[in-house]
Parts: structure tokens; C-alpha cells; sequence
């Protein structure tokens, strides 16, 4: 395989994003008390703690490139008309390469979960499943396919729960929060292409203050008269608000797919978020180590 071509597949796992999937998997530790058990117990806990944590990691790593692989082997005969410059209609990855490959990170996934436990092995496999409904379905559906893309996000989040069975069965309803904010990117960006999608720039902006609202909420919670999480929401608003701001005024595709781009990024940030609700602000920039990264990334692969 050329240069070339290695390139094109990495460009169909949509690299920076994968990064937004680790994320996840980090807040998900801290939802689930792990980190803290880990620094409290470091001599009973620090080998289960990291193992459980390279498997997840890795096992979203194949989640999430696998089904927005096959979201692009989906749409091959869509984009040689809309965007004929991405790696299938262009011909720099082959279709039927491209389904190895993705079939391979699915099942990957799903396979590294299963070294976790149980638990996350069934997660693993109902991420997987709701992607390809996603990919050959829902994203048609104008009311399920933001619901449907958001549970693939709320299934990774709670993938990283499942570290813990026993907090996953009490505090599975946390996934309604990145559902929320996935269905929101999902809405705003169906006018990415076309434009003219205002009333769904305004659903999202809704959307996204709800989140931020839920957060400080939990964080209240969590730790009565916490500040910690509040300089991570700020963060994510100064992300997130102001490129959608601009979308909504003029409403031109290319606005759009900034303050997607924007949103899709800050994954990060609503996870960090999470992490300092949970367990303070050291966890919180912990995972926030990751936007360089993701935002390294974003220059050189395609986010949407």
C-alpha cells in the first residue's frame, strides 16, 4: 500500500475525531470513580486501572473508525456528486478495502471491550450495531437520525462507565447528556452542504445550552459549591458559541461546517467537563490534554 493510499483510509476514520471517542472513554473512568480508586489504592489498583484503560481506548478507537468508515461506504455514490474529492469516489481507497478495513475496527472494538468485561462487551456491540443503523438509515431519518447518532456517543460514554458495573447500572442516564449534544452537531449539520437550515442552528443553540446547564448541574451534585467544572464550560461556550453564532447570521455551508467542526472538537471539552464534575479539575485536564492533539489532527484530516 502507497503512501497515498495508507493516507486515504486514515482519512476515512476521521482521525481527529477518534481522539473526541479516547475522551469518552477518560470521562467515562471518571463518571465511574476509577481514577480516584487508582490514586487512593495505587498499589492494589494501578495495573487493572491502566490495562482496563488501554483496552477501552483502544476498543473505541475501532468503534468509532470503523463507523465512520462505513458512513463513507454508505454515502460513495452521494459524494461523487456532492464531494467527489473524498477518498472512495476519488478512487484513492477502494470500496471494497474500505469495508475490510471497517469491518476489521468494528469488530476490534468489540473484541478489546470483551477483555474488560461482560458489560462492555454487550456495549461495544450495541455501539456497533447503532452505528450501521446510522450509516445505512438513520441519517435519513429527519427526527431518529440526530436520536440515532447521539446514542453512538452516549453507548462510548457509558463503554468507559462500564469499568464499573455496579456505577453503570446507577448512573446509565448520564448518556442522555452526550446525546443531547451529538443530536445537536446533527442537527446543526444538515446544512452543511446546502445551507439554509435555520431553524436547526437555533435548535442546536438550545441544545448546546442545555448541556452546558446539565453539566453545572451534575456538578452541583456532585461536590455542593464546586467551582471546578466551571472553567471548562466556559471553554466549551467560547468553542462551541461563537462559530454558530455566525452560522445562524448568514447561514452559508461553509459556516456551518466550521461551527460543526467546532462542535465536533469540543467533544473534548464536554468530556473533561465531566471528568472535573466527577472528579475534580486534576481529571478534568487530564482528558483535556487531548484537544491539542485532536486539534493537531484536524489539520490534516477532514472532521466532517
Amino acid at each position: 500500500m502507497s503512501k497515498g493510499s495508507l493516507f486515504a483510509y486514515l482519512q476515512l476514520t476521521r482521525p481527529a475525531n477518534v481522539v473526541t471517542a479516547i475522551a469518552d472513554i477518560w470521562a467515562g473512568f471518571a463518571i465511574a470513580g476509577a481514577w480516584t480508586f487508582m490514586q487512593v489504592d495505587w498499589s492494589q489498583g494501578a495495573g487493572d486501572f491502566w490495562q482496563n484503560l488501554l483496552w477501552l481506548s483502544i476498543s473505541t478507537i475501532g468503534l468509532y473508525g470503523g463507523g465512520v468508515a462505513f458512513n463513507d461506504i454508505a454515502d460513495a455514490d452521494l459524494d461523487s456528486v456532492e464531494r467527489p474529492e473524498r477518498p472512495i469516489p476519488s478512487g484513492r481507497a477502494s470500496k471494497k478495502n474500505a469495508i475490510l478495513m471497517a469491518s476489521c475496527l468494528l469488530l476490534g472494538g468489540i473484541f478489546f471491550a470483551f477483555l474488560v468485561n461482560i458489560f462492555a462487551g454487550l456495549l461495544a456491540i450495541s455501539i456497533a450495531i447503532c452505528a450501521l443503523a446510522y450509516d445505512f438509515w438513520g441519517k435519513h431519518q429527519q427526527l431518529f437520525g440526530p436520536i440515532n447518532m447521539g446514542l453512538c456517543r452516549t453507548g462510548n460514554l457509558l463503554l468507559g462507565v462500564a469499568v464499573a458495573p455496579e456505577v453503570l447500572q446507577k448512573l446509565w442516564p448520564i448518556g442522555v447528556l452526550p446525546l443531547i449534544y451529538v443530536a445537536a452537531i446533527t442537527m446543526v449539520s444538515r446544512g452543511e452542504v446546502h445551507g439554509k437550515n435555520k431553524n436547526a442552528l437555533y435548535g442546536g443553540f438550545g441544545l448546546y445550552i442545555l448541556v452546558i446547564s446539565g453539566i453545572a448541574f451534575l456538578a452541583k451534585v456532585q461536590k455542593p459549591g464546586s467551582w471546578e467544572v466551571f472553567p471548562f464550560l466556559i471553554l466549551l461556550a467560547f468553542m462551541i458559541f461563537p462559530p454558530l453564532t455566525r452560522a445562524i447570521q448568514k447561514q452559508e455551508p461553509a459556516l456551518i461546517g466550521k461551527s460543526v467542526k467546532a462542535a465536533v472538537i469540543s467533544l473534548i471539552i464536554v468530556n473533561a467537563s465531566l471528568a472535573a464534575a466527577f472528579e475534580g479539575w486534576i481529571i478534568g485536564a487530564i482528558v483535556l490534554l487531548l484537544l491539542p492533539i485532536s486539534l493537531w489532527l484536524a489539520k490534516k484530516f477532514a472532521v466532517t
